[in-house]
């Protein structure tokens, strides 16, 4: 399943992500963002379950903002699933 999810109160713009009929995270694209750091994220969660990652990331912040691109990709995959 493609899903894309456009993000609220972060830099990231756009979270496309194909999750495979096991909940397996098969790619992970962030549109805009810090690139390093979302490259890596991509790099850590592909091939993970969908369900774990959105666990782990659940309600990380970035500075004083109540969310992250982190958290945008919690809700990216809880609103999914």
């Amino acid at each position: 399943m493609k899903i894309e999810f456009k993000t609220s109160g972060v830099c990231c713009r756009q979270i496309t992500l194909e999750v495979d009929e096991n909940n397996i995270i098969q790619e992970a694209n962030f549109e805009g963002g810090c690139n390093g750091n979302l490259s890596g994220i991509s790099k850590l969660i592909v091939g993970q379950d969908a369900k774990d990652v959105a666990k782990k990331l659940e309600g990380t912040t970035c500075g004083s903002k109540n969310t992250s691109c982190p958290d945008q990709l919690s809700k990216a995959i809880i609103e999914a699933l």
